[in-house]
């Protein structure tokens, strides 16, 4: 059997993932964790910036399973194997895709390889041929936090996808004005206005894995990764975006992919404020690598 298989149905997810949440929540295996929201501008992109409400479910729950890892001896891997409750479906012969157990946006989609692989590890033709699938039955944006310094949390490798607008109205992206003036070298483009090392490219649904594997090479040889080194990638089914990482948070604020969308997570009041005065491009700058 190929690796890359597909094994979902089409026009089968969206309908499961609507299903299995309203199961989930139910039986208490979804714990939302509550946010109010506010716009923030900066250099003609209105941020959309989440306060997080109530943040002691997740701390109870990364409490056990430190508990669990100093028990076993062994890091606690909550994908190896999943809860069972928060299984959406098998999207491939090498990936399954699940429910974000602590999802701050609504229908927050983890595509889990079924062996470990490291977060760090590159992306492949499996990754992207389970990327192809979902997209193929509803709009998303498609996130890869390469590394702890660029925002990820668990070591297995795992893709995120949360449906699109990202927005209540207007665009369905915050950054989206910034691509569409993308300056194009063959494949591979630069947004002027972003002041952080990155590569775009166009996408389209007909390209399929293998092609869509040789534009992320085109892209990590652009921004000229270094081994081992952390990045954010972005998707949708019209584009991809590769930004390189140099620290995981400035002043605590904490930014992982979504942050290159135009979408923050501030934990309190507090971070809201360092935010208003830095403003939020200018924090994406400090944690990417600054190109002025």
């Amino acid at each position: 059997m190929a690796l890359g298989k597909i094994l979902l149905k089409p026009d089968t997810l969206w309908t499961s993932v609507k299903e299995q949440t309203e199961h989930a929540l139910q039986c208490g295996a979804l714990l939302s964790i509550p946010t109010e929201f506010e716009f923030v501008e900066q250099d003609g992109v209105r941020f959309l910036v989440r306060i997080l409400s109530n943040l002691n479910r997740k701390k109870s729950a990364k409490k056990k399973q430190d508990k669990q890892s100093a028990i076993s001896g062994k890091e606690f891997n909550p994908f190896l194997p999943y809860e069972k409750d928060l299984f959406v479906a098998d999207i491939s012969d090498t990936h399954v895709c699940i429910l974000n157990k602590f999802n701050v946006v609504d229908y927050h989609l983890l595509l889990i390889t079924r062996i470990f692989e490291e977060q760090e590890s590159l992306l492949t033709f499996a990754d992207f041929a389970a990327m192809w699938a979902c997209l193929a039955d509803f709009n998303g944006l498609v996130f890869y936090n390469s590394g702890k310094i660029a925002g990820a949390s668990q070591r297995h490798k795992h893709l995120q996808i949360v449906p699109l607008p990202l927005v209540p109205s207007g665009v369905q992206i915050p950054m989206e004005a910034l691509l569409t003036e993308a300056k194009f070298q063959d494949a591979i483009a630069t947004i002027p206005r972003f002041p952080f090392v990155h590569a775009f490219t166009t996408l389209n649904p007909l390209m399929g894995a293998e092609a869509t594997l040789e534009r992320y090479y085109s892209l990590l040889q652009a921004v000229d990764l270094k081994p081992s080194g952390a990045y954010n990638l972005l998707a949708t089914r019209e584009w991809m975006l590769i930004v390189v990482r140099s620290h995981e948070e400035f002043e605590k604020i904490s930014v992982n992919s979504l942050g290159f969308a135009g979408a923050l997570l501030v934990k309190n009041q507090e971070q809201m404020q360092i935010l208003k005065e830095y403003g939020p491009m200018t924090i994406l700058r400090k944690v990417a690598v600054p190109t002025t």
